[in-house]
């Protein structure tokens, strides 16, 4: 299982690297064809937005999994380990609802936006581009439900980079 998990971490590691390097090829793609020739492509800066979508919910996925998110801490450094292990729990609980209800919302928007015919840019359909919401807050959703899990287990999982 480790062994698979690790797989799947590297996997997620290299789409974030590759989308990253392929926003940079086409940003200054863009840059050049502007200077150079007057004007950029015009499907470019709208997919690069896109693409910040996508890298921000997958770097937030991955920050889930290595437990790098945003955490206020204050109550968490003032506790003892008991106290620790449920306020843990309590708010894995609690992320992992709200990552649940945001992605719940999430798949009716995409579904509204297949359903209703929304354009990205050009003829390009907007909900293919749209997916990453739900999926990635589904997902962020399952891993802090697993990491209440193992809290109350009194297994905490480790941070893997």
């Amino acid at each position: 299982m480790k062994k698979w998990l690790h797989t799947l971490h590297r996997i997620e590691d290299g789409v974030l690297v590759l989308l990253l390097l392929v926003m940079i090829v086409l940003a200054g793609f863009d840059i050049l064809a502007r200077t150079l020739f007057g004007g950029g492509v015009v499907w470019v800066q709208p997919l690069l937005r896109v693409m910040v979508l996508w890298l921000g919910l997958l770097g937030a996925l991955l920050a889930t999994r290595s437990r790098e998110h945003i955490a206020i801490d204050l109550i968490n450094r003032l506790a003892g380990p008991q106290t620790k292990r449920w306020l843990a729990v309590l708010t894995s609980a609690f992320a992992a609802f709200i990552c649940l209800v945001i992605a719940w919302h999430a798949q009716a928007f995409v579904r509204f936006a297949f359903e209703f015919g929304d354009v990205a840019f050009g003829r390009v359909p907007a909900w293919p581009l749209q997916l990453v919401i739900p999926l990635s807050f589904a997902l962020m959703g399952l891993r802090f439900a697993l990491q209440g899990i193992s809290e109350l287990l009194g297994k905490p999982q480790e941070a893997s980079a």
